[in-house]
């Protein structure tokens, strides 16, 4: 999401870093969720304020089997009984009233090298549903990525996400005009590096949300954010 000469579309590591890459039903998640909506930041002549951030820095993505009913996403704790999941339909719009997000939500895919496209850079307002997982509402870890700033439209779509804190809710419109409601159970960040693989795209027999952008300090000679922020969510009873 964000206004530059670059393509529309583009693998989600772009050029600051690895891609993600699609495996099955899986996505290999290793690198750079948003990094490549980050391009012409370091453009700017007045600097970008920093983007809120989670109160803790999360460790390196588990190794271990991907998360439970009973145990996604609070590393173990327990996070109470799931409600019922909705049937598949496609999200039309986010709402998270307390950080002020309000906005349309794009369907995306894959790119033909295998990568997982993002938001195209001159819509840095609006945010994208990875399509061949989970809808949101449906059973599974649904994800909606969005970028953080642009160095056109300056804050974007998700730029205060890492201001959620356990107990907000998530709002996703969805195409059969029946609206999932998300109770926040964690906002974390982790270096991109690190990318928690599992927690975010790994099955799960509880509807799920995870929302990602960038996080961190802009760097500006690598031109790109260091970390992810992922917020994890479960569908309210």
């Amino acid at each position: 999401m964000v206004r530059s000469s670059d393509v529309t579309a583009t693998p989600a590591g772009g050029r600051h870093g690895r891609p993600w890459r699609a495996a099955g039903t899986a996505v290999v998640v290793t690198l750079a969720m948003i990094g490549a909506g980050m391009i012409g930041a370091s453009l700017k002549t007045t600097p970008t304020p920093r983007p809120p951030q989670p109160l803790a820095q999360a460790g390196p993505e588990a190794t271990g089997p991907a998360s439970t009913a009973d145990d996604a996403p609070l590393d173990g704790q327990p996070v109470g009984q799931a409600a019922a999941g909705l049937a598949r339909s496609a999200p039309t719009s986010i709402e998270i009233p307390r950080i002020g997000v309000d906005a349309t939500i794009m369907s995306l895919g894959t790119n033909p090298d295998g990568t997982v496209q993002v938001p195209p850079l001159d819509k840095a307002d609006q945010a994208g549903w990875y399509e061949p997982g989970a809808s949101p509402g449906e059973t599974g870890n649904a994800v909606i990525v969005g970028h953080v700033d642009s160095a056109v439209l300056g804050p974007a779509v998700f730029f205060d996400l890492g201001a959620l804190t356990p107990g907000d809710t998530v709002t996703v419109r969805r195409a059969d005009g029946v609206p999932a409601t998300f109770t926040v159970d964690s906002v974390k960040s982790y270096p991109k590096t690190a990318f928690p693989t599992e927690l975010v795209y790994g099955p799960s027999d509880r509807p799920g949300l995870r929302v990602v952008t960038c996080g961190g300090q802009f760097d500006q000679a690598a031109k790109s954010y260091p970390d992810n922020i992922v917020v994890f969510a479960t569908l309210a009873a």
